[in-house]
Order: C-alpha cells, then structure tokens, then sequence
C-alpha cells in the first residue's frame, strides 16, 4: 500500500510539472532584487528563455521607478523614452508574451536606464524554445547533435523525469 502511494504522489508531481510547462513560465524580472536601480539586469536575464505564453513580471517601488516599454532596439539602446508603447507604473506589473519577437522594456527614468535598468526579451515560438534547450543541453555535455523533433525530445524529459521520480520514491532514507 505504501509503495502504491508513493507512486501515487510522484505521478501527481508529474503531472502538474508537465501541467506548469504548457501554462507558460512566469519570470520576475530582476530575481528577488526586482526591478530596481541596484539590480544587475543584464546578467540575471543572460541565460532566460523567452517563449510565447510565458509571462514577466516588474516588481519595483512605484514612487521611484517605472517601467517603459519602448519600439525598437535604437530607442532602446539610447534609453529613449520620449515614445514608448507602453508605460507601467503600479509597482507589480504583468507583462504577457503573446507573440514572437524582440520585446524592448527601459527604466522610466533615463539616468537608471543609462546604469543599465533596461531589459530586451526575445521570445521565441515554444518548439524553437525546445530546440534551443537541446542545443544548450548538447554545448553542455559536448556530445553529438540530436536527432528527432522537439516534442519528442520534450516526451523523453518528461519521461526521464517521471522514472526518476518513481525511483527516489522507493529509496529509503
């Protein structure tokens, strides 16, 4: 009966692990920092995968920052926020990433975007967001390129997630 539950319990694990991928994934710009002046934005998105579902949400001080969201990458790159498409302002801000391209988000205060308050997103369709996760699975390991689809290659990391889930549940500690 014990082990019946345990592999009840992994399979619900599972389930709603598989269940969180296909919603989205929901990124807090920033980590814990935040939107903020002090945060290091560059590096914390240097590794982020973008992909259309997901969501970014700005966590800031509303009485100090604002966040911009401006048209291209020029306007970006020069903090111009004399046009921006859209401006966010109450503190706790949800940004969806409903298409595929290149996002452009900058601090409403020019000299926090000039310190690097700024942050691009590229977001990319969900099947090239999985290729892009094997090829950075294949730098890593540094072995042979993969063959097969995307969502084959998703099935066996499900699976393989599964399988190890249902054995730790048998281990003793």
């Amino acid at each position: 009966m014990g082990s019946f539950v345990r592999v009840s319990e992994c399979v619900v694990v599972f389930i709603v692990l598989v269940m969180m991928r296909c919603e989205g994934m929901n990124h807090v710009v920033g980590g814990d920092q935040g939107w903020d002046a002090a945060s290091d934005i560059a590096s914390w998105s240097l590794n982020k995968i973008y992909t259309v579902g997901d969501n970014i949400w700005f966590t800031y001080s509303a009485a100090r920052e604002g966040v911009l969201e401006v048209r291209s990458k020029d306007e970006f790159e020069s903090c111009d926020v004399s046009n921006p498409i859209k401006m966010f302002s109450g503190g706790l801000d949800t940004v969806a990433l409903d298409g595929v391209g290149s996002r452009y988000f900058v601090s409403g205060r020019p000299e926090d975007c000039h310190n690097g308050l700024k942050l691009h997103v590229q977001v990319l369709p969900v099947s090239s967001a999985s290729d892009h996760l094997t090829n950075v699975m294949d730098v890593v390991a540094d072995g042979p390129e993969p063959s097969g689809s995307a969502p084959l290659m998703m099935f066996m990391y499900s699976f393989l997630m599964f399988i190890s889930l249902v054995v730790i549940s048998f281990i003793e500690f």
